[in-house]
């Protein structure tokens, strides 16, 4: 089974023109790549644009790229779909949107200071998370220190950033509590 998630942030590059950047809007499955339905997502074009292109689709499964058609705020998989993904995920995940809190270290001209976060979590693994930010994200964040809500209590971890961008931050683990990475553990694997 084929998962988008609601609130990936994928990736289209066209001929001739810039990059897109695109979130869907909802989560799409099917049992393979090529019987994906049109991925409802939020582009800043109008209605009525059409462009072709090859969009890196992230799943639950892995990251691979597609050839196809945005249209009216829909991405439609067109030609012939890969047969598989090119990158597998290492790690059990879950996505979602769990509140989270933290304090990021960052480097400033003048040395390194704390500045505190707010936001949700919308992509959680064994070995990582992505963190969406509210309102932004200050740049230059070389760790964070985050709370998680979770089902069975609060997570409480050291995240190493891996990217950033905007509101959005990628990091892998630091340091987690070894009873944290149990639960973790147990709530990827559902």
């Amino acid at each position: 089974m084929i998962t988008v998630p609601a609130g990936s942030s994928l990736t289209l590059r066209c001929p001739g023109t810039q990059d897109r950047v695109l979130v869907t809007l909802a989560e799409v499955r099917a049992d393979f790549i090529a019987e994906l339905p049109p991925i409802p997502v939020l582009s800043l074009d109008g209605p009525g644009v059409r462009r072709f292109g090859i969009l890196e689709l992230v799943t639950t499964a892995g990251l691979t790229w597609v050839e196809g058609e945005l249209r009216d705020d829909q991405f439609r998989v067109i030609g012939d779909a890969p047969t598989d993904i090119v990158q597998r995920r290492s790690a059990p995940r879950r996505s979602g949107a769990l509140p989270a809190v933290g304090t990021a270290q960052i480097q400033t001209a003048d040395g390194r200071r704390l500045v505190p976060l707010t936001g949700r979590v919308e992509d959680i693994s064994t070995v990582g998370l992505l963190l969406r930010a509210m309102p932004s994200l200050p740049p230059d964040i070389e760790r964070t220190m985050v709370h998680v809500a979770m089902p069975w209590g609060e997570l409480t971890a050291t995240v190493s950033t891996v990217a950033q961008r905007a509101d959005l931050l990628r990091g892998t683990y630091e340091w987690i509590g070894s009873s944290d990475a149990v639960e973790l553990a147990g709530f990827c694997a559902r």
